[in-house]
């Protein structure tokens, strides 16, 4: 290694309520100048917490309390305040996990990136604007002009991302931290910002450090791995190696847990019961192949529109059914009209045009206002992307659970309602003790199982699934989805699984709309992922990132149009 970075023996200590907990046990690497270094394990593993150490961003609770890290010969634990200021982003550089939460969203774009510019170089505030301009073309940021004067809720997830890139490059750093830089992005939106990294850090000579809990994206995009676990390395070594014979069983078991082109429900039920961290499963029969003719269709949508103004059309004449005890999925890229579509279902927006008939009565025509009123509210339930934004903080999780009881089947406090969210929460795979916890209590599996149970707690005949899995680690995510699984089958429950991981949804349904700029662009079985007809689908089904033992890293500079999104 020359000159690059070297941890060695670092620990971190975290003062709590409960007493000091060691976050980092002792964890040593090295990354060289122009290497790319992906960090995977599950959330609590110690990723990020080794992201902040190097960047000495911990928070005041945590303190390192053993060990160097070492950068360009200089001990950055050892670094003043003032040194350490001038470090940050002329050296270090880091791009935060949620762009939205990072940016200032009442300064403008520009602004903020001139701001990165002129604390490490002495330009006036035109030179500094200039250069905004010149990074936000090198990360291809559509109409950088204008991009420049608008404010962070202005843009996309995947145009937040490429501006949180532009500042973390602004000064040039010789090293890179992005962490989860792709979580919640489209396959395709998430592969572009991948790519525009590699290109960048290829082109400027750059080390990264990719910390991600999707096995599949550190395979594609990094030269060497080390996993962590409990605040630990477990195993270390090159990417090829890694994934094609792990030797540690957290590594073979994250291996296992990701979901692959082949890889089925039943593959990740193993891998949920090893974790040992749920119920005992109940015995799940084979699924039926999909087919409208098999039985009654609960849900039908026809061309079904929203419209926002004359000039902005979110859904446009979307049609297709769900039938009873079915699961259909519905994917595209982002702004493709996903979410306003479950949303319509869910009665939670109006449509402009079209029908929702629900057990063959049109709910669409029920004011949104008042459906929480008919019976049909009951019989449609809605799981949220984020449970942290979901789920009041005010509430227990018995709270949680018991609240559409509460509201929608009019029981009260008593041995009734105790007794429905006991067993609610036991098939959500929540022990009795989680109860009179709150939400900033549980981690994010937790979070994740009590949204599930309080949207099955009435039993409802339609479960609207948005982005369930996007933010959990593999092995939770695969523990939620055989938790879904089988309470679909208890229950008879029909899906409909909105999500951007395709591998997800070829496992979980037996039929897929893929979406495109609001229209429905292909509608398909199983056959469509391995013989799509639209070259939509099939640059959605390429975009996922894999490992591929035959390939070659990606290092190479991409085409300039494959930054057109």
């Amino acid at each position: 290694m020359t000159g690059g970075l070297s941890i060695d023996d670092l620990q971190v200590v975290f003062s709590t309520r409960n007493g000091p907990v060691e976050a980092l046990r002792g964890i040593s690497l090295e990354l060289g100048d122009g290497e790319t270094l992906g960090v995977v394990g599950e959330s609590g593993s110690g990723k990020s917490v080794t992201a902040y150490a190097i960047t000495r961003l911990l928070e005041t609770s945590g303190k390192i309390v053993n060990g160097r890290i070492v950068y360009k010969g200089s001990d950055i634990t050892r670094l003043s305040e003032s040194d350490l200021r001038t470090m940050r982003g002329a050296s270090i550089s880091m791009i935060f996990q949620n762009p939205r939460a990072a940016l200032n969203p009442i300064r403008a774009i520009g602004l903020q990136i001139a701001d990165a510019i002129r604390a490490h170089t002495a330009v006036t505030a035109k030179e500094a604007r200039a250069e905004a301009l010149d990074l936000l073309k090198s990360v291809m940021i559509r109409d950088p002009e204008a991009r420049l004067d608008a404010y962070p809720h202005e843009l996309s997830g995947g145009m937040c991302q490429r501006v949180m890139i532009a500042i973390a490059i602004a000064c040039r750093p010789h090293l890179l931290i992005a962490d989860e830089p792709t979580t919640g992005l489209d396959v395709t939106t998430q592969k572009t910002v991948m790519t525009l990294l590699a290109r960048i850090t290829a082109e400027r000579n750059m080390s990264m450090i990719l910390i991600t809990h999707d096995l599949g994206l550190a395979a594609q995009y990094c030269d060497k791995i080390v996993v962590m676990e409990n605040g630990r390395i477990v195993e270390r070594g090159t990417t090829r190696t890694i994934f094609l014979n792990p030797q540690h069983p957290y590594t073979r078991r994250l291996v296992a847990a990701s979901p692959t082109p082949t890889s089925t429900i039943d593959d990740l039920a193993r891998v949920a019961e090893a974790e040992q961290t749920t119920h005992a499963l109940s015995a799940r029969p084979a699924a039926k192949p999909y087919s409208i003719t098999d039985g009654a269709i609960l849900l039908q949508i026809r061309n079904l529109t929203k419209r926002y103004s004359s000039n902005i059309i979110a859904v446009n004449d979307v049609s297709f059914d769900i039938p009873v005890g079915g699961s259909v999925g519905l994917v595209g890229e982002s702004g493709s009209g996903k979410t306003t579509v479950s949303r319509m279902i869910s009665r939670l927006i109006e449509p402009s045009d079209g029908k929702i008939i629900f057990d063959s009565k049109d709910i669409g025509a029920i004011p949104a206002r008042v459906f929480h009123s008919v019976a049909e509210r009951r019989d449609i339930q809605l799981v949220f992307q984020d449970p942290d934004g979901s789920l009041n903080p005010r509430f227990s999780v018995f709270d949680c659970i018991a609240d559409p009881l509460r509201k929608l089947e009019k029981l009260r406090n008593g041995k009734e309602l105790r007794e429905r969210v006991r067993e609610t929460a036991a098939r959500a795979g929540l022990a009795d003790n989680l109860l009179s916890r709150f939400p900033h209590q549980l981690s994010g599996g937790q979070k994740a199982r009590v949204g599930i149970a309080r949207a099955i707690s009435i039993r409802p005949r339609l479960l609207v699934l948005d982005e369930p899995t996007a933010a959990l680690d593999v092995s939770v995510q695969a523990i939620i989805l055989n938790l879904l699984d089988r309470l679909r089958r208890e229950d008879n429950m029909a899906f409909l699984f909105v999500s951007h991981d395709l591998n997800v949804v070829r496992m979980m349904c037996e039929r897929v709309v893929v979406m495109r700029l609001g229209k429905v662009e292909e509608i398909g079985g199983s056959s469509l992922f391995g013989n799509p007809q639209s070259p939509y689908t099939r640059s959605l089904l390429d975009a996922i990132p894999h490992f591929d033992p035959n390939g070659q890293q990606i290092k190479a500079l991409p085409k300039a149009n494959e930054y057109s999104r």
